[in-house]
């Protein structure tokens, strides 16, 4: 509780605190915190939930060749606000920011559990993810206004954990809801949306009742152009990313993205130049080597680990059989690994306030991790190994992410507190999307060549023609799909449906998994190179302790009074 104060006094109390950067007591701090992390868990949770249920949804509302639009219009509208909602934020305040983001995600929510087509859909998606960039980047940016520097990283650190336990539940919340006819009397995949309601009301009302920072709304221009011009440069890119296997990574389609992309870039780069001072990201941040080292690592890292965190997923299901509920399982010990990097990060770097090291030990992690998985997994690897290892990827990751989110918060002026913290979440959650796309799109086209090389070598066994041959084989229904599959051939369009791989005869499909096993192994060794890569430039950092920039200006500004 708080003490109840003469008007002057509470004045005055207030501006003492706030002047001291401790806006909150250690409680309201706790309080804030828990609405914070609802909010986080929202945003990070959608980008997962989906994957496991869309199929359904899809066939419910008779849209499958649809589908894809779903996810994409999610990743491009939370992609392109986050810069967005941070330097806005700084302009007119995290809380006001905070909310509204709340409530357009909750109204895309709330849309998408009652849409009845798959367009709908799409644009209910689209404003979700428009909630959603605000969401993550936010967050984190008012733990940096209401917690010291000394006691941040280790918030922070729960943060962090926060999108492990998200990215392993989602899957098997998604499935779990998707599996289920009907709750309540309403459709069961409704309910992947439907749930963040409850949720994102509790985070709602947490932060408007108890997240009160100093009001704030600072004379700048807003950049007008250079937010049009990262939209066109982001939407394409984003767009061939996704759909660009599906098109023809040659096709007319990818080609015209690549052209507006370019575009978008430049005249980007032109407007923020333009813009100076008041620009979206405001290019003399990258002046500084922490800030600019630090958006590099993040959308390496994006690019490496979280193109490998999809393949741990596609190896459980396409080559050992689970259901995408049991891989989502499978991952808890993902969670595990990110829970113990982040909090043990933000201990340490609170206690200590040197940051260097996670980065770098987190990087050489990702890669021994990434290396492991690419020399280790075959069709007949225990389900212990997989699992072993997702433990390291987490461990790596939560070494990497909160360290250099912080590191970047602390290298721009107090004033520009928002944009670095969202740059750090925008160039992570770009890497992210291109290394998902690129990764996935490499495990097809490797897939193809390496199965057809696989059945022209398993044809020449006796064994195997002999039962490719046996008429109760054929005849069984269960082989149907995998004697097209034979008839047409191994390549990216006969891949796109796999669903029949584990219910057909083992022996038949043994070429299919292990050509999986083999090009999921290249793709890891790829990402182990990415990840190798950051694991040099982290020597680049500078070797010193964070200091907070709001500490500084406090003791310059009592210098100059005395």
């Amino acid at each position: 509780m708080i003490p109840t104060l003469p008007l002057g006094a509470v004045m005055s109390k207030t501006t003492s605190v706030r002047a001291a950067g401790e806006v909150l007591t250690h409680r309201q701090t706790i309080t804030v915190m828990v609405g914070l992390m609802l909010g986080m868990f929202l945003s990070s949770l959608d980008q997962t939930i989906v994957s496991t249920s869309i199929y359904t949804i899809a066939n419910d509302l008779d849209g499958l060749s649809l589908q894809a639009w779903a996810t994409t219009a999610y990743l491009i509208t939370s992609t392109v606000s986050t810069p967005l909602y941070g330097k806005l934020s700084d302009i007119f305040g995290r809380r006001p920011l905070y909310l509204i983001a709340i409530l357009i995600f909750l109204a895309g929510s709330l849309y998408a559990g009652s849409v009845h087509s798959m367009t709908e859909l799409a644009i209910a998606r689209g404003i979700q993810g428009m909630g959603a960039g605000g969401l993550l980047a936010l967050a984190l940016t008012i733990i940096g206004d209401i917690v010291a520097l000394k006691d941040r990283a280790k918030y922070q650190g729960y943060f962090m954990s926060v999108f492990g336990v998200s990215s392993v539940l989602g899957p098997v919340i998604g499935g779990a809801f998707a599996g289920t006819e009907t709750i309540l009397g309403i459709d069961g995949w409704r309910w992947v949306f439907l749930i963040n309601l409850p949720i994102g009301i509790a985070a709602l009302t947490v932060v408007f009742m108890y997240l009160h920072l100093p009001a704030k709304h600072v004379k700048q221009k807003i950049d007008y152009w250079g937010a049009a011009a990262i939209t066109l440069a982001i939407v394409p890119l984003l767009l061939v990313a996704e759909q660009g296997r599906t098109w023809g990574w040659s096709s007319t389609n990818s080609f015209l993205c690549y052209g507006l992309g370019v575009v978008g870039i430049i005249a980007f780069l032109l407007a923020e130049k333009h813009a100076a001072d008041y620009a979206l990201i405001p290019l003399r941040l990258f002046q500084n080597i922490t800030f600019g080292l630090s958006s590099l690592l993040n959308f390496i890292i994006g690019i490496g680990m979280f193109g490998a965190i999809a393949m741990l997923p596609m190896y459980l299901q396409l080559v050992k059989g689970l259901t995408p509920t049991e891989a989502g399982l499978m991952m808890i010990t993902f969670t595990v690994g990110i829970l113990t990097g982040s909090i043990t990060a933000g201990r340490t770097i609170s206690a200590s306030g040197t940051y260097r090291i996670f980065p770098i030990l987190g990087t050489a992690v990702l890669t021994g991790a990434a290396v492991v998985m690419g020399l280790s997994l075959g069709v007949d690897t225990p389900l212990w190994v997989p699992g072993f290892i997702a433990v390291f990827f987490g461990l790596g990751l939560g070494f990497c992410m909160q360290p250099l989110t912080l590191a970047m918060q602390v290298s721009v002026p107090s004033k520009d507190m928002g944009v670095g913290t969202s740059a750090a979440a925008f160039f992570r959650s770009m890497g992210g999307a291109v290394g998902t796309a690129v990764f996935i799109s490499m495990l097809f086209s490797l897939a193809a060549d390496k199965i057809a090389t696989g059945m022209k070598d398993a044809v020449q066994d006796p064994e195997y023609l002999k039962v490719l041959k046996d008429p109760a084989v054929a005849a069984d229904p269960a082989n149907a799909k995998l004697y097209d599959f034979f008839k047409n051939g191994a390549s990216n369009d006969s891949l796109n449906d796999t669903s029949w791989l584990h219910t057909a005869n083992s022996t038949l499909t043994r070429p299919i998994t292990e050509g999986f096993a083999q090009s999921i192994d290249a793709v890891m060794l790829t990402a182990a190179v990415l990840t190798g890569v950051a694991f040099l430039i982290t020597f680049a950092l500078p070797n010193k302790k964070l200091t907070d920039p709001k500490t500084v200006s406090r003791e310059s500004a009592a210098a100059a009074a005395h």
